[in-house]
């Protein structure tokens, strides 16, 4: 079995892409995965492909073909047709029809419902499963920035971070930034006097996958309520997650996705949210196993 990605060479993209792919590759051990980038599949090669129903950049007939990001689902929608047997899948809310496409791989804060076309999922998908590998009194926090929806706050930030420290006297606590964060909101931190308890690993000083694997470490994990994907791919990994509360620009599903959230009770001046979940997500395996079956895999 053979996938075909069109990739527009985003890593949060790229990610949603891999989780599936990884998730199929478990249950059919024979599935290879090809990552096709945009700017070598330009229209006029794939209407020549049309008359040949083969494109020369694909290495073999796929028997699915990934799109992620707006830019690719016209060429997903297009080597469909010149691979009528491969089955389309868009892991979104695609930018043309529905019925253009196989599968729509959608999460439900996007308000589409799940038909035979739509699958619903918790959060976007991810290449993270719980491997079960957690340390005791292990903790990772992990912060975000400013966001079209969020507002970044130091001080709630700062006092988040200062708690957290408080209430796990006896725990190694990481703690990491992304490109959003403010450039000096770690100079800042180093003052703190708490400061001394935490390990800092700013976002570029760390490779390619070290946040996947330190949440395959921690016991439990914090993110910034701004950093969405980051909350369900700590969940998936099978931390405990708290979330550290940001000020809002404005509501809108993403905000109410958070907020749907299973949260313990609060009140409106809690920093920290803990969050409580009754089952692990699977949400990457469970939609393998959909497609998989359905397409008689």
């Amino acid at each position: 079995m053979h996938i075909v990605y069109v990739s527009d060479a985003k890593a949060g993209h790229r990610s949603q892409a891999l989780g599936l792919y990884q998730a199929m590759h478990q249950q059919n051990p024979n599935t290879t995965f090809e990552e096709i980038q945009l700017e070598k599949l330009p229209l006029l090669l794939i209407f020549k492909g049309f008359f040949s129903h083969q494109m020369s950049g694909i290495a073999q007939q796929p028997d699915f073909i990934f799109g992620v990001g707006s830019h690719t689902h016209l060429r997903v929608w297009l080597l469909g047709k010149i691979y009528p047997q491969a089955k389309t899948v868009i892991l979104m809310k695609p930018s043309l029809p529905i019925q253009f496409f196989d599968y729509a791989i959608i999460p439900e804060h996007d308000g589409i419902a799940a038909s035979d076309r739509v699958i619903v999922t918790k959060g976007a998908l991810n290449p993270i499963e719980n491997e079960h590998r957690h340390q005791a009194n292990r903790i990772l926090i992990a912060l975000g920035g400013n966001s079209k929806r969020h507002q970044w706050s130091e001080e709630k930030v700062l006092i988040g971070i200062q708690q957290i420290v408080q209430h796990n006297p006896n725990c190694q606590i990481i703690l990491t930034t992304s490109r959003r964060t403010p450039a000096h909101f770690l100079d800042r931190l180093k003052k703190q006097n708490y400061a001394s308890q935490l390990e800092l690993f700013p976002v570029e000083h760390t490779p390619q996958g070290w946040i996947f694997e330190q949440m395959q470490q921690a016991e439990a994990v914090y993110v910034t309520e701004d950093s969405v994907s980051m909350i369900f791919e700590a969940l998936t990994a099978g931390c405990r997650v708290g979330v550290i509360v940001m000020d809002r620009l404005k509501s809108d599903r993403i905000t109410q996705l958070i907020d749907q959230l299973p949260f313990e009770q609060t009140t409106e001046e809690t920093i920290i949210r803990l969050l409580q979940l009754s089952a692990p997500l699977h949400e990457a395996k469970r939609v393998a196993s959909q497609l998989l079956g359905s397409s008689g895999f």
